[in-house]
Parts: C-alpha cells; sequence; structure tokens
C-alpha cells in the first residue's frame, strides 16, 4: 500500500497500485468503504482485468487512509483528493470505476476534471439527491445529527450489519467488517453530502458528458426506470445476475464480466 500526503490536511490518502497496461482502471467503493476489500478479489477474476494497471483508492474517511476533522468529505471534497492523486501520479485519462456512493464521486471528479477521465464505469450509482425511503443506509445516516450518529447511531448501525451476518447474510456479514474501520464523522458528511447531492446534479452532469459511460446493475435491484432511461442517451446498461446492491460481494464473478464488458466496449 502507497501514501499521498495531503498537505492542506496533513493527512494520507492510501491506496494500492498494481502494474499492467494502460490507461489505468481507478477504483472507488461505496460509502468511503475500504478499497481493496470491494474489488481486488473481482479483479484478480478475470485475466482482463488484472492485465491492466489498477489503482485502488481508499477515500479520505474509509478504509486505510486518514480521517482529519477539518476535511468536509463532500462528493466534491472526495473528487478534488482523487483528482490531487491522479495528478501526482502523473495520469490522465483513466477509466473510472465508482460504486455506489463513489459513482457520485466518479462523475463529479469528471466534471471537474475531464483531463483526467477518458471512461466512467458506474455500479448502481447515486445520480440523484435522494429522497425519503431512498437509499437506506445513506438517508437513515444522514437524518441523524453528527453527535448522535458518531456517539450512538454508527455502533448501531455496525450492529444491524452484524446482525445480519449472524442470521445467515454472508454479504452483510463482510459489508459490516469494511464498514466498521471507516470513521464516523466521516461516514456522517459523506452520507449528508450523498443526500443532498450536487448542483448541477450528478446525472446532470453524468447526461452532458460525450465519454464512454456506463451504468451496471444488480439484477436484483431491477426494475428499475434508468434501465430504459439511461441507453437513450448512449449509456451503456448490464446487469449482474444474482446480485443485488452489494454486488460486489453477492457475485464477485458476475461484476468481473460486467466490468470487462464495460471497459471493452466501443473497442
Amino acid at each position: 500500500m502507497k501514501s499521498q500526503l495531503l498537505a492542506e490536511w496533513q493527512a494520507f490518502l492510501r491506496y494500492e497500485d498494481t502494474p499492467g497496461a494502460t490507461p489505468p482502471n481507478i477504483y472507488l467503493a461505496g460509502l468511503i468503504l475500504a478499497s481493496q476489500p470491494c474489488f481486488a478479489s473481482i479483479v484478480v477474476k478475470h485475466p482482463a482485468l488484472a492485465a491492466v494497471r489498477s489503482i485502488f483508492v481508499d477515500l479520505l474517511g474509509g478504509g486505510f487512509s486518514d480521517a482529519p476533522r477539518e476535511f468536509g468529505y463532500s462528493l466534491t471534497d472526495h473528487a478534488l483528493t482523487v483528482a490531487n492523486l491522479l495528478d501526482q501520479l502523473s495520469l490522465k485519462d483513466c477509466n473510472i470505476i465508482g460504486y455506489s456512493m463513489s459513482g457520485a464521486v466518479a462523475i463529479t471528479l469528471a466534471a471537474i476534471r475531464p483531463d483526467l477521465v477518458s471512461r466512467l464505469v458506474l455500479m448502481e450509482a447515486n445520480l440523484d439527491p435522494l429522497g425519503p425511503g431512498e437509499g437506506a443506509v445513506s438517508t437513515g445516516i444522514a437524518a441523524q445529527s453528527e453527535y448522535d450518529f458518531c456517539t450512538h447511531g454508527f455502533q448501531a448501525l455496525i450492529d444491524s450489519f452484524r446482525q445480519a451476518g449472524i442470521d445467515g447474510n454472508d454479504t452483510m456479514s463482510t459489508a459490516a467488517g469494511v464498514l466498521q474501520v471507516a470513521a464516523p464523522h466521516a461516514l456522517h458528511r459523506s452520507a449528508v453530502s450523498l443526500v443532498q447531492g450536487t448542483r448541477p446534479t450528478m446525472r446532470e452532469n453524468l447526461l452532458n458528458m460525450v465519454i464512454p459511460r456506463a451504468y451496471i446493475f444488480g439484477a436484483n435491484s431491477l426494475p428499475d426506470p434508468d434501465w430504459d432511461e439511461l441507453p437513450s442517451h448512449g449509456i451503456q446498461v448490464l446487469s449482474v445476475p444474482n446480485a443485488g446492491h452489494f454486488m460486489v460481494w453477492d457475485n464477485p464473478e458476475g461484476v468481473a464480466d460486467a466490468l470487462v464488458a464495460a471497459l471493452t466496449s466501443g473497442d
């Protein structure tokens, strides 16, 4: 694992960088989860992914990265730290793979710094501000004050995931382990920003782009109006069988196949 110092925050952004062909694939995990537990096992399951340079980024506040109290943790804040990393690595025209909340970060990055992004692959990314009942985890976090979430809401969330695992849901037991290393204040601020969205919205930014774009659904999340709507804007849609929103653990082989299809479309 490598580290990049963000001098303004005196904090380290940490990432793994594996060698391979270019342009590189930049992997951003959902809701500031650790990136390698989400993606590493997927990449090794398909030779076409394993052959490409892969950079697994832990956003500030999640995984092995630092969690400075002074940082805002908005979608734009996260996108700018990724841009800083890619600049430090002298990278441009990357393939950005964003899962869930980090799909919104990926769209924001491409809107702010189009020179860094040649292709977007979004895995059940948030495209719109979230209303009541949408994105249950994020809205549930954002509905609490930061103080309440940090003092008891965070542990209650982890406990609910763990209990689902004890009851036999292997995906939720894994999610609990990956989520429990996040900093509660970072998770709360990130969820609040996700619920609020960006202006223009993530959807508006995405639809205005001309680069290759793909959106991957877990088949268990369908039907969804975007299955028909996104292709009308030139966006490829794919589904992963036997998987829901937590597709990276529900069916990693299926995710690998979908990623290869998305990353090679038009080649």
